[in-house]
């Protein structure tokens, strides 16, 4: 017989949390597309900041290249980046038990800010390598702790029957923001102003952003930490790796989470080659294909949060991500191989579905709180870990298997996988008493609105 779940109340957002209903005209729109209206503010500086972010992402690359630094230089300091991001990632949660999420968010934005002066002021013009992957490296630290603060915030908060919602609007702005609008923003400024002015008009983006969420919100959750964290700080610290084991269907979603964008970041490594080498498209085709899969991905990313509500959770990720993805990846492979750069159509449509079934794996960040409703945050710190740990599988794949198997092996693999996180998804149910009680509060907000 499956136990009850009892929620242990001296513990941060471990009641099912219930909202007000919304007493302004703006807040009822707001909560009818979603978005919980006490945290609105959050949301925009989210999207804000993390336009700011990626204002680099387009060009920051072969910009140093182009100052004498060296390819490996410059993969070096991305190296030393990625894995302060990762870290961070993990520490999100972790640390809003510890301290609550508003200040981890504020840590993160002085992070950021004050290491990109840094950057800006000491680094770039002493042309130092070990300066800048002291000041670039440690500012990976920024974002992360930011935005997935920010998401622990929401997912402590938010009544869980508009959850899918919610972090699907924080999917939306999080990549609308990086690369979407920051690299369209980068091409609008670098002509004018030139790369090192819009690296500081960037920073701006960052605190303006950070302002709007940390000044704007006022929902009182996020001052918040669990009631041990003075006590047992390490205890606390900690408990969001040991929950892998003491609580087995988190650990499976944090390797679902791994599996997510994996591919993604893999695809980067590998067809562009494919695309322009093998198969003659332009770069200004592979691009176009780039682009359909940014902008279906951030399009998706809130409607399957959305509908993910109205669904499932658990069966939107493992239909629509795990198996959608599959299918997906193998049709990425397919179409431009089969039609070639002369019938553009196939191909940015299998584009554009690939970006689609990778935002079915969004209600995943509804889910693993509820995983662990006792230790919400533990169990968004895994999750988070697991998005750190996509950077690095994804590539190792192209590693691994394009030498002996070719561009072919690595999609049968990636489609493998995302099988795989279809067959681990089937395991991450509720525990029956919890499910009831979501489903009801999932029924009161649909008679609501």
């Amino acid at each position: 017989m499956a136990q009850t779940v009892l929620l242990d109340p001296t513990r941060v957002g471990d009641e099912i949390p219930h909202e007000e209903r919304p007493r302004t005209a703006m807040g009822r729109f707001l909560s009818r597309i979603g978005m919980p209206p006490a945290l609105a503010w959050g949301f925009a500086g989210v999207l804000i900041f993390m336009t700011g972010d990626g204002v680099e992402s387009g060009y920051l690359s072969p910009y140093l290249v182009s100052m004498g630094f060296t390819e490996h230089d410059v993969a070096l300091l991305f190296t030393i980046y990625g894995l302060s991001a990762a870290v961070a990632a993990w520490l999100s949660g972790a640390l809003s038990d510890l301290w609550g999420a508003r200040r981890v968010m504020l840590a993160g934005l002085a992070i950021w800010g004050l290491l990109q002066v840094g950057f800006l002021l000491v680094a770039l013009p002493a042309r130092s390598l070990p300066l800048m992957l002291l000041f670039y490296g440690i500012r990976g630290f920024g974002y992360p702790l930011f935005a997935f603060g920010f998401l622990v915030w929401v997912v402590t908060t938010v009544n869980p029957g508009r959850l899918g919602s919610a972090v699907g609007w924080f999917w939306f702005c999080f990549t609308g923001g990086m690369p979407t609008l920051g690299s369209v923003f980068a091409g609008y400024t670098i002509p004018y102003i030139g790369p090192i002015a819009t690296l500081w008009l960037a920073l701006g983006l960052v605190m303006l952003g950070g302002v709007m969420a940390l000044g704007g919100i006022r929902e009182k959750h996020g001052n918040v930490h669990a009631a041990t964290a003075d006590k047992h700080p390490l205890k606390t610290l900690f408990a969001s790796l040991s929950i892998a084991w003491e609580r087995p269907k988190v650990g499976l979603g944090c390797i679902v989470r791994a599996i997510d964008t994996s591919a993604e970041f893999g695809f980067l490594v590998c067809l562009p080659l494919y695309f322009m080498h093998d198969l003659h498209f332009s770069l200004g085709q592979w691009l176009m294909v780039l682009q359909a899969i940014f902008i279906s991905n951030v399009i998706w990313n809130l409607l399957f949060g959305i509908l993910s509500d109205w669904l499932s959770w658990r069966g939107t990720v493992m239909l629509g991500g795990g198996v959608g993805s599959a299918i997906s990846t193998l049709l990425l492979y397919w179409c431009p191989t089969h039609f070639g750069p002369g019938h553009m159509l196939p191909t940015l449509l299998a584009g554009a579905l690939y970006g689609m079934t990778l935002a079915a794996y969004v209600p995943l960040s509804a889910l693993m709180p509820y995983l662990a409703p006792d230790d919400k945050p533990a169990a968004m710190s895994l999750l988070n870990l697991g998005a750190g740990a996509s950077v690095w599988i994804g590539p190792a794949v192209v590693y691994l298997f394009e030498p002996r198997f070719g561009i072919f092996g690595v999609i049968v693999t990636y489609a493998g996988i995302y099988l795989l996180s279809a067959c681990l998804a089937w395991f991450l149910t509720l525990d029956p008493a919890l499910q009831a009680e979501l489903d009801r509060s999932r029924r009161a907000v649909a008679r609501s609105q």
